[in-house]
């Protein structure tokens, strides 16, 4: 070999690129993950590359060939010695099953198909257990489909659960409480059969089986201490065969159907959170429940589950379409009631805001011009929401336009239409706040009388002053014997009178603050020289200011009588 051949390093510099390219070829194949590529592979590959590498610069370099040719040996010596132990290793182990290199799509194709043909031969081999909990879980659904129809569909579907895990569990009495989130307690649903009590009964309560169930089948527990509270915290499921050792059940005895047997109690879960419990129950001359019994009520209490939500889901779907189909027709009539245009007034001028909140429909005004010497106004705030409080005020616009025509004071008229609504038995928990101007053009002079908290103000020209003219008094609507009281009140030229519902001054800005009242009559009264329509229009731009982004709850309402 000659050494002074100074073309040594092509060879040296091709060998380099070879092991280069095994090097992006190796890192490829482990992507692909189509075959294993050992570490020893590697260090091999890197040992060639850079002895090659390293003699080829030294002979190009015109450095000595001689220790170029003893580095290129001394790499390939060093890859040979890590070789030969790694074949020592295969050569001397178990040997394993190597798959067919095929590509990848190949491999998911075909662990695809031996899955489905595990699982084909799993489904054959299914016991009759659980052919029956199959058969269960489809009873279930096709229950809770039929339910979805008819009003009292949850309960038939509880009731239906209760007997069904009753007798797969062969327990003596089942019971199915759900967690009411609103109030915090736990209420029982379904209820039959033979349940001793876990809970203290009153005190006077007799020890009769027909009142003992009738407690039970009504009774509501809070979400600690109390055996079905705790569970349906905790979130896990127990089988109670000692019952006498469970400082959470309570012995109500001495009577036989009062001990206690052995309890399961399994709440019911969706996506971890528990919707209720399902308890069971055997009486203490009964044998106990066993774990098989346990984890035959959790299989089917957790198909029961599914079918349960689901109807529950229906029914606040089918609740909260309802409540909107609601609230627009209530709101409908609220714009039929309001009026639509304000009739012109002889020195009068008349300022408003409007803001009804959808599906609130409680405020209400009206102007009524019904004789040469009484102009009408009318503020009201409604108690209550939607259909109801609708109810109320079409009652209230009907009676007051009814009775303003007479020479009766205003004070008298609340009197009447009070005594007419609160009558009415529906109305028990539906009252209205109202505010009744009656003005006299000819004497100028406004007769005021108010039920309930809307107010009255006066703003005086002459002194420059506002202040409130009315006083608070029992609301519209509560009882049939309120009395309301008249003011008199003369009015000149320049002066005003406002009334609005609790909406205006209760609207909330972003940090939770009421807009104040002294800014509504600070606008008043600084812009006192304006028309009443201009007055009402800079409150409502100072209440949107204040307001900002936030939502409101509450409709808003602002009469402005400027004479």
């Amino acid at each position: 070999m000659l050494l002074e051949n100074t073309f040594a390093y092509i060879p040296l510099f091709a060998v380099t690129a070879l092991s280069i390219v095994l090097l992006i070829l190796f890192s490829y194949i482990k992507k692909k993950k189509t075959a294993r590529i050992s570490f020893i592979a590697y260090i091999v590959t890197i040992l060639m590359g850079a002895g090659s590498f390293i003699s080829a610069i030294q002979i190009y370099c015109a450095e000595d060939q001689t220790q170029a040719f003893g580095i290129f040996a001394f790499a390939m010596a060093l890859s040979v010695f890590f070789v030969i132990p790694y074949a020592i290793v295969l050569c001397t182990f178990e040997p394993k099953e190597i798959r067919k290199l095929v590509p990848h799509s190949k491999n998911v194709e075909d662990a695809s198909t031996a899955n489905t043909q595990i699982a084909e031969t799993k489904s054959l081999q299914a016991t009759e257990e659980d052919s029956r909990a199959l058969q269960i879980s489809y009873d279930f659904s096709a229950k809770a489909t039929e339910c979805f129809s008819d009003k009292n569909g949850l309960s038939l579907l509880l009731d239906y659960v209760n007997k069904t895990i009753r007798d797969e569990v062969q327990a003596d009495g089942g019971a199915i409480l759900l967690v009411d989130d609103f109030e915090d307690v736990i209420t029982v649903k379904s209820f039959d059969g033979d349940f001793p009590p876990p809970y203290k009964l009153p005190s006077d309560m007799p020890h009769k089986p027909i009142r003992i169930a009738t407690n039970f089948k009504f009774a509501s527990f809070p979400l600690r201490e109390n055996i079905f509270g705790e569970i349906a915290t905790a979130g896990k499921a127990e089988l109670i065969t000692k019952p006498e050792d469970d400082a959470r059940i309570y012995q109500n005895g001495p009577e036989d159907f009062l001990k206690c047997g052995s309890y399961i109690i399994v709440p019911m879960k969706v996506n971890d959170a528990v919707i209720g419990v399902i308890a069971l129950a055997r009486t203490h001359e009964k044998p106990k429940f066993t774990e098989e019994n346990l984890k035959t009520a959790e299989l089917i209490s957790d198909f029961a589950t599914t079918s349960i939500k689901t109807v529950m889901s229906v029914n606040e779907i089918m609740e909260h379409n309802n409540l909107v189909k609601e609230a627009q027709i209530a709101t409908s009539i609220q714009d039929m009631l309001h009026p639509s245009k304000l009739p012109v007034l002889p020195g009068i001028q008349l300022g408003t805001i409007w803001n009804p909140e959808e599906g609130v429909c409680g405020d209400y005004y009206d102007v009524i011009v019904s004789r040469k010497d009484r102009i009408s106004f009318v503020m009201s705030d409604v108690a209550g929401k939607g259909i109801n409080s609708v109810i109320v005020m079409s009652m209230l616009r009907a009676m007051i336009r009814l009775v303003v025509n007479t020479k009766k004071t205003a004070g008298t008229i609340l009197e009447w239409v009070n005594h007419g609504i609160a009558a009415e038995s529906f109305s028990t928990d539906h009252f209205a706040s109202c505010a009744l101007i009656n003005y006299d053009p000819t004497k100028k002079v406004a007769e005021i009388a108010t039920g309930g908290t809307t107010p009255v103000y006066y703003y005086s020209a002459e002194k420059n002053t506002i202040e409130r003219i009315s006083s608070t008094s029992e609301p519209i609507g509560v009882d049939k014997e309120s009395h309301y009281q008249d003011v008199l009140q003369d009015v000149k030229t320049g002066d005003i009178l406002i009334t609005y519902t609790d909406g205006l001054v209760e609207a909330l800005n972003e940090q939770g603050q009421q807009y104040p009242k002294e800014s509504l009559l600070k606008i008043v009264s600084l812009n006192a020289s304006k028309s009443g329509k201009d007055i009402a229009n800079l409150v409502k731009a100072d209440i949107k200011k204040y307001i900002g982004n936030s939502s409101q709850h509450d409709d808003q309402s602002l009469l402005v009588i400027k004479f």
